[in-house]
């Protein structure tokens, strides 16, 4: 693995304030522009950034920085570094301890009921578990299938919720749209919508009929004066 500069800008700063180091040269040396170490001599960038010394931390030493301000050409290389950090191994299976590994079934009943769009290499990296154990939960020949409770893998501590959001997120990205059918109920037709409403507007007309109204009422009145005047 390539060695790294540090805190590049902080350098850049402590470079600028405590040597005679051309712009140019503190450029190449914190992978800069130029132009944003003129800036940062000037003070008009990385204000409120302290300067990181990079011979108290190994990265350049006395006599690197001494023949480089004695030549202008001359390029800063970092300092072999006393300790050398592994380079980190390919990601694989997550490893489970112990005292949760009787939990992985349950967490695997949860992700495939809760979450059917994850595939098993997916499950497989969130609880660290084999293809074989998720097949079996998935067709219920599991040798415990009867007495698994589902149980978030992110409250037995298995996973994190940030991972489990994001293998969620990768497998909706592969997702094909739901269809017409499995959505279910669809919009209904403007016919079908308006048959459903009441016909409020005739209702108000016939309550509105004044003329009938009134005719209902001479009726009424006249009657008795009729039946009265036979009477006579």
């Amino acid at each position: 693995m390539a060695q790294q500069l540090l805190m590049p800008k902080a350098t850049a700063i402590w470079l600028v304030d405590n040597t005679a180091l051309s712009f140019d040269q503190i450029a190449q040396f914190c992978r800069l522009h130029p132009l944003e170490v003129k800036a940062i001599a000037d003070g008009e960038a990385a204000q409120g950034i302290k300067g990181l010394d990079p011979i108290s931390t190994g990265q350049l030493s006395r006599d690197e920085i001494a023949r480089a301000e004695k030549n202008p050409a001359h390029k800063l290389k970092l300092s072999e570094p006393k300790v050398r950090v592994p380079e980190s191994k390919r990601r694989g299976p997550r490893y489970t301890p112990v005292s949760k590994r009787q939990d992985r079934p349950n967490a695997i009943l949860w992700l495939v009921r809760n979450h059917p769009e994850l595939k098993d290499a997916q499950i497989s990296r969130l609880v660290g578990t084999t293809k074989s154990t998720i097949e079996q939960i998935r067709e219920r020949t599991h040798w415990n299938a009867a007495n698994l409770t589902p149980m978030d893998p992110v409250t037995l501590g298995l996973c994190s919720q940030i991972d489990l959001d994001m293998e969620v997120e990768k497998a909706a990205k592969g997702r094909p749209l739901p269809t017409a059918a499995e959505l279910g109920a669809t919009l209904q037709s403007a016919q079908e919508t308006e048959r459903l409403v009441p016909n409020y507007e005739r209702e108000e007309e016939k309550e509105i009929d004044a003329d009938a109204v009134f005719a209902k009422l001479k009726s009424l009145k006249s009657s008795p004066k009729d039946e009265d005047d036979d009477q006579y």
